[in-house]
């Protein structure tokens, strides 16, 4: 009887010091959302913004995927620590909400990648962990809290995508056909193009853009690493030009904010053009009186680097391939896509690919670990590169390493080998790999079959004609 008294009171000890602590954390939790949701004040509390703000503060959002997020009062105790550091590490890997946080206090857009993540944990109710929710009973999402989540993204999604020719229903989607047209100076597109395909922008007079970045295969050279000047090749894969004005920032690490700074890497590279600096090129350009008059048109005669490689961004922007059969679907035509295809893109959605490639391009806005499910680089034959730590060599985070820009889907069958390393032969090698280690599923034959068969559906047109490889760039590309 008395060992019965004193488990029962051990049992009463223990419930009271659970419910003690929750409460602790709980009251915790309130104050440090107050202060988070304070930073707010200036946006209408009226506002969709203001009320998925407020969701994503109260339920602690930020403890698992912000680095810099204020923390409860226990986060330095020792055990707390080890366990909190371990989850912020796997949340960031997943996603880090930052930059969503910053969109809306500075009432910017938000991103589409941050929209379909939120929109897939509030449909499988995977967020916050159940484990979680064990200490912060606030933290579950209420049938009116996703409700007002779901609104927010939709609504989001709709006003970005207002001017796009498919139905309001559709806006409200995560995938979208490319429909933007970009405002381009002609003149100056027309002196990029030439400066493009100039292969003087190089040290000896042998590379140009176009050598690693040709519109006839892809906007790739179809090589695991360019062949650079001197017949250097280079340790990462060239990405595809094409909808390239798509991306957030450019180059895999995304070391350039944008196209004209990016067109002002390569030309310095030891690797790849060699040259020594823009006197060396402009000396060079000088002595051509055809590029001479279109400086002179374009640019009141002003040869500068920064002319040059503005001439070659507003050129990239015109590099959009809209009309493919998947736009053709998503605007409607449902016979644009058959049987197979629109089971590859069920399958496409079931493993969440459409939350990193989401939006217009369909990749481009966010960096991601490569990796999340299994070791990528383990797994791989080859060691370790500077490369291999993409964003971690532009940040200095150490979350940042192994992190890549998302590489855009569209024309997607044109531009292997895939991956920045290449190291994908194949597409159905890339999907059965993205499977596996940013998914965590070994995908059958035929569900690569048919995720493939729905990739090629985002083959688009450049001037009016079906993206190809031509026959002619194929047998260059074997040759080397």
């Amino acid at each position: 009887m008395n060992n019965k008294k004193i488990a029962l009171g051990l049992v009463g000890l223990g419930v009271a010091a659970y419910l003690g602590s929750v409460y602790i954390v709980n009251k915790d939790d309130r104050n440090l959302a107050a202060r988070q949701i304070a930073q707010y004040s200036h946006l209408d509390p009226q506002s969709l913004n203001f009320q998925a703000m407020k969701i994503m503060a109260d339920k602690g959002c930020g403890y698992c995927h912000t680095s810099d997020s204020e923390m409860p009062f226990y986060s330095e105790w020792p055990i707390a620590k080890n366990l909190m550091d371990a989850d912020i590490q796997v949340g960031l890997r997943h996603f880090d909400i930052n930059k969503l946080y910053r969109n809306l206090q500075n009432q910017e857009p938000v991103s589409e990648v941050a929209l379909a993540r939120i929109e897939k944990v509030l449909y499988d109710d995977s967020m916050p962990p159940k484990i979680y929710q064990s200490m912060h009973w606030a933290a579950g999402i209420s049938k009116d809290e996703k409700h007002t989540l779901l609104k927010w993204i939709r609504e989001s999604r709709a006003e970005r995508h207002q001017d796009s020719p498919v139905t309001a229903e559709r806006k409200q989607r995560a995938l979208q056909p490319i429909y933007t047209t970009f405002e381009v100076d002609a003149g100056k597109a027309e002196l990029g193009k030439v400066l493009y395909h100039d292969t003087r922008l190089s040290g000896d007079d042998t590379v140009s853009c176009a050598s690693c970045h040709s519109l006839d295969t892809g906007g790739v050279d179809n090589l695991v690493g360019s062949v650079g000047i001197d017949g250097q090749v280079g340790g990462i894969n060239a990405p595809t030009v094409f909808n390239s004005v798509y991306n957030k920032l450019q180059f895999w690490d995304g070391r350039a904010h944008d196209l004209q700074a990016q067109a002002g890497g390569p030309p310095f590279n030891p690797i790849e053009m060699g040259s020594h600096d823009w006197a060396q090129v402009i000396e060079k350009l000088s002595d051509d009186d055809e590029i001479v008059a279109m400086f002179e048109y374009a640019y009141q005669g002003e040869m500068t680097g920064d002319t040059i490689t503005h001439a070659i961004a507003e050129f990239e922007k015109t590099l959009t391939t809209p009309n493919s059969r998947f736009d053709q679907y998503l605007m409607g035509d449902k016979q644009a896509l058959n049987e197979i295809e629109q089971h590859g893109l069920d399958l496409f959605k079931q493993y969440s690919c459409h939350t990193c490639h989401a939006g217009e391009a369909m990749g481009g806005e966010t960096f991601e670990t490569m990796g999340i499910k299994a070791d990528y680089f383990a797994d791989r034959s080859a060691p370790i590169t500077a490369e291999d730590m993409g964003r971690f060599n532009v940040t200095g985070q150490a979350s940042d390493k192994h992190k890549f820009k998302v590489p855009t889907l569209r024309n997607v069958e044109l531009t292997a080998p895939y991956f920045h390393d290449g190291q994908a032969e194949t597409l159905e090698q890339a999907i059965y790999d993205m499977g596996k280690y940013q998914v965590g599923v070994e995908m059958s034959d035929s569900e690569v079959k048919a995720i493939k068969s729905f990739l090629k559906t985002l083959t688009g047109e450049y001037k009016g004609e079906t993206l190809s490889i031509k026959a002619d760039n194929v047998q260059q590309a074997n040759d080397v």
